[in-house]
């Protein structure tokens, strides 16, 4: 191990758990963007797709508040007994 991940660690020992916490939040976090490459353009290529679907009239517009009702309508399904 490299002796600055070796002083690191030795430091973070004198640390209190909210410092702790907040370290290993960051750590976390660098992680996941690194790993997140390619997501972005996913979105957008997502995006544009259904934008166009819309466009063209392939597909109709739904409000969210039709969605909530739907969405409320099969939990009320999924609560009767079979």
């Amino acid at each position: 191990m490299a002796s600055k991940i070796k002083q690191v660690i030795e430091d973070i020992k004198n640390l209190s758990s909210d410092e702790k916490a907040l370290i290993a939040h960051c750590l976390i976090s660098s992680l996941e963007t690194l790993q997140e490459d390619g997501v972005e353009d996913a979105w957008a290529d997502l995006a544009e797709r259904r934008y166009a679907e819309l466009v063209s009239g392939e597909v109709e517009p739904v409000s969210w508040e039709d969605v909530k009702k739907e969405i409320k309508g099969q939990d009320a399904k999924n609560m009767l007994p079979p």
